[in-house]
């Protein structure tokens, strides 16, 4: 008998399921991944981009089409079934043999061509004429069969599209060393402490202490940022704030109430025009954080992340 909670179990056939896939099928397998990997409907929304409601009927399509319950889901929480977890399992080896069998068209046709997602930090422009766009330029004109889908969000988002297949590339900080993943280091950029022009510091005259600072409520930083001594400073401050993308953590500075570290370039526009003043303390030195290019192990070697890898030596051999 059915479960009223959870609506009508799928129609199992003698059958099972056809095997023949469809389009629409590698998309709902795609759902029902990342819904599996982020433990749940509600912690897929953002990374889906789709209502719960949307989601559900995503997953119960799939169930019908499978003619299995992939997943409990109501009051009780979520929880794969043991069908589920083996579906999950099929799945990873199915996109990854979709992968396989691309890159095998592509070296048959000498041609390149597929999706290519690639997930990026949030104020890319803040880097400037690095060689990043000219990377994207040359992989554009050399890979004109290639679909670019570019999509840009905070560094915890960005590490979770990896390791659940959306993103084929990134270029993000990397807070924390993760075993699933391959990081290469693109850029270095340097951060200072600013306060915005209604802040009681925006005036203030001689040289600033570690002790005036503590007393300030400051936007916390992210784990990718570091300097000589931080730790030890970091426990002495008080954030009383989080911002996971520089255009948040610059408004909540333009406040007047909170002090926040941002990227020298990005701050440059605002000190120029007296929205922000850049702090000078001895004792807090900038920190310092790194972009790096990232994809996840098992795809470090497939022809679409060579050849994104190879456009951005090209442009950074450019620069030198």
């Amino acid at each position: 008998m059915a479960d009223p909670r959870h609506g009508p179990a799928p129609a199992r056939s003698p059958q099972g399921f056809s095997g023949q896939l469809a389009e629409v099928d590698l998309r709902l397998l795609r759902v029902f991944r990342t819904v599996a990997t982020r433990g749940g409907f509600a912690a897929a929304e953002l990374a889906l981009g789709k209502s719960k409601s949307s989601i559900s009927i995503d997953i119960s399509s799939l169930e019908q089409r499978l003619r299995i319950r992939l997943c409990r889901r109501g009051r009780g929480g979520f929880a794969l079934t043991p069908e589920g977890r083996a579906v999950l399992d099929a799945t990873d080896d199915l996109l990854r043999d979709i992968d396989r069998f691309r890159d095998r068209i592509n070296i048959a046709s000498g041609v390149l061509s597929g999706r290519f997602a690639l997930y990026v930090i949030d104020n890319m422009l803040v880097y400037g004429e690095t060689g990043i766009i000219r990377a994207l330029e040359i992989f554009a004109r050399q890979h004109p069969q290639v679909f670019i889908s570019m999509t840009s969000a905070a560094a915890a988002d960005i590490e979770h599209a990896l390791l659940d297949g959306r993103a084929t590339a990134a270029l993000t900080l990397m807070p924390n060393a993760q075993p699933a993943l391959s990081a290469s280091i693109l850029v270095s950029e340097t951060l200072h402490l600013y306060c915005g022009r209604r802040h009681a510091l925006f005036d203030h005259e001689g040289p600033l202490t570690l002790a005036m600072l503590e007393a300030q409520r400051l936007i916390d930083v992210s784990d990718a940022a570091t300097a000589s001594q931080w730790p030890a400073i970091r426990r002495r401050l008080t954030f009383s704030a989080s911002a996971e993308t520089i255009d948040s953590r610059a408004m909540l500075i333009l406040t007047g109430v909170y002090l926040g570290f941002l990227p020298d370039a990005f701050a440059a526009p605002m000190v120029r025009d007296g929205q922000l003043r850049q702090l000078s303390c001895a004792d807090l030195p900038p920190l310092a954080t790194q972009l790096h290019f990232v994809v996840k192990k098992d795809a470090e070697n497939s022809l679409m992340t060579d050849a994104f890898r190879a456009a951005l030596n090209t442009a950074s051999n450019e620069n030198a």
